[in-house]
């Protein structure tokens, strides 16, 4: 099973997605034609509390369908971008349950994103903590344990789940330092991290190519994870920068 969630995503239940290189989320119909399950949560928030309120929302909810009997506890990954993308940072950090995850263009650390500024419209980013949809509820100096709880960053030696990153370096909505750090940390703590970047994309690839080329490695990330797939050479070697284009390394390792 994938988990897959953004907010609210109930009002599109009957909605039918077409098979296509989508540029930031799992296609839906084209996971569960290959015998995927997708379970698409809503989440309610508390404000103050945005992390905890993804977890009470959607681990339930995994595991009542775990409960159900037709879901392999030992075969769920889970992805999200952008705010998801965040949320699933921060779910690593509090459950093992998933064996994968793929978090696109996530917010890790909310002190140094605070700072920072929307580069697509210049406006500083701290009206998203405060007010806006990131729900703190408050500046740094006022709520610092919210900021502290809810950034993954600190708490990312917890974390056992192999992750896929995906950030790009034009990224006008969230800094691709972001990324960095995630991707940096977890290295430096020895834990399985992967980052994909489109060089001069934005906040989600948009050219063609590059779409089909992010959902062909989460395809192989998850299948590898999920399905027993074998592991494609990028994941055993990554792509040197001067290959970068040139060689996808897409072929499947030997047993």
């Amino acid at each position: 099973m994938i988990v897959y969630f953004y907010e609210r995503s109930s009002d599109g239940l009957y909605q039918h997605r077409a098979p296509e290189p989508l540029r930031s989320s799992v296609n839906w119909s084209f996971y569960t034609s290959r015998g995927y399950v997708l379970f698409i949560p809503d989440i309610p928030y508390k404000i103050g509390y945005p992390g905890e309120s993804c977890y009470n929302a959607v681990i339930p909810g995994v595991t009542s369908l775990i409960d159900k009997g037709f879901i392999d506890r030992d075969r769920i990954g889970v992805q999200g971008h952008s705010w998801g993308g965040y949320q699933i940072a921060y779910l690593i950090t509090r459950t093992n349950i998933f064996k994968c995850a793929e978090s696109g263009a996530p917010v890790v650390n909310m002190f140094s994103a605070y700072g920072g500024i929307r580069w697509g419209t210049g406006l500083s980013r701290a009206f998203q903590y405060e007010r806006s949809q990131s729900r703190i509820g408050g500046p740094i100096w006022e709520y610092p344990l919210r900021y502290l709880e809810n950034s993954p960053l600190f708490t990312l030696d917890k974390v056992e789940t192999p992750v896929l990153i995906m950030h790009n370096d034009e990224d006008a909505a969230v800094p691709w330092y972001q990324g960095i750090e995630f991707y940096n940390a977890m290295r430096r703590l020895d834990k399985p991290a992967w980052m994909l970047n489109y060089n001069g994309e934005p906040h989600w690839p948009v050219k063609r190519q590059n779409r089909m080329d992010f959902q062909k490695r989460m395809q192989q990330f998850f299948d590898h994870y999920l399905l027993d797939a074998p592991k494609p050479k990028w994941m055993e070697r990554g792509v040197p920068a001067i290959e970068k284009g040139i060689v996808q390394g897409y072929e499947l390792m030997k047993e």
